[in-house]
């Protein structure tokens, strides 16, 4: 039985090869898209990431062979999606009022799909996501882009002088018929102190700059940056 599994294995040999190398290649694909960017995890992080979940599914499929009925190959896969993430956290980055790293993180937990797709031989499967996943990253932008400049919403992030300006800046806001759809306020540690506020507002045009302009122009207003 040994020897006629070790016959099945040499005889997948050639197939294992090109597992490999069409891994590598799309790990590397998304990778560079990435390193172009300069985020955090590029061309290296994406084509190990992928590699390795290749090596998982083939490990699993060669112990399937050599000891039938004793693997289970969902869950060396499962273990596989679950743990990339600790790898995704640590490209997520939290500055100021703005979170960097989600697409980063999200690309690589991708990547690791798409090797163990093509680990357990699904090519195609892993060719048609790798060129989804560029597209995502490509033509997603643009479009959001460009429904946000036809978007009546607007998410801004207010530093005003001190604690005590909210309340005026609240009012400055509805005698300029600007509605606030959501609002959270991080406060100074006493009255006198800057604070700031997130805000989503409610336009009656798609005009942003005109309101950005009005926010700035209200009494005890530092700041105002567009999210």
């Amino acid at each position: 039985a040994s020897s006629a599994a070790s016959d099945v294995y040499k005889r997948q040999i050639p197939n294992v090869l090109i597992r490999i190398v069409v891994s590598m290649i799309l790990g590397c694909v998304i990778g560079l898209d990435r390193g172009l960017k300069k985020r955090g995890a590029g061309t290296k992080t994406n084509t190990i990431v992928c590699l390795g979940a290749t090596l998982v599914m083939l490990t699993a499929q060669y112990m399937e062979v050599y000891f039938p009925g004793k693997s289970d190959l969902s869950r060396m896969a499962s273990q596989v999606i679950s743990g990339v993430g600790f790898l995704g956290v640590g490209t997520i980055i939290v500055s100021g009022h703005q979170v960097r790293g989600l697409t980063t993180a999200a690309s690589l937990w991708a990547c690791a799909c798409v090797g163990l797709a093509v680990g357990i031989g699904f090519l195609d499967g892993g060719v048609i996501i790798t060129v989804c996943v560029l597209i995502s990253l490509h033509v997603l932008p643009r479009l959001e882009k460009y429904f946000f400049r036809r978007s009546k919403y607007l998410s801004v992030y207010v530093e005003l002088e001190t604690n005590g300006s909210i309340s005026e800046f609240l009012e400055k806001l509805q005698e300029n018929q600007i509605q606030v759809d959501t609002m959270d306020v991080i406060k100074g540690k006493t009255k006198k102190t800057p604070c700031a506020l997130l805000l989503t507002l409610r336009l009656s045009t798609a005009y942003k700059s005109t309101y950005v302009e009005q926010l700035e122009e209200i009494p005890g207003v530092n700041s105002v940056d567009i999210i």
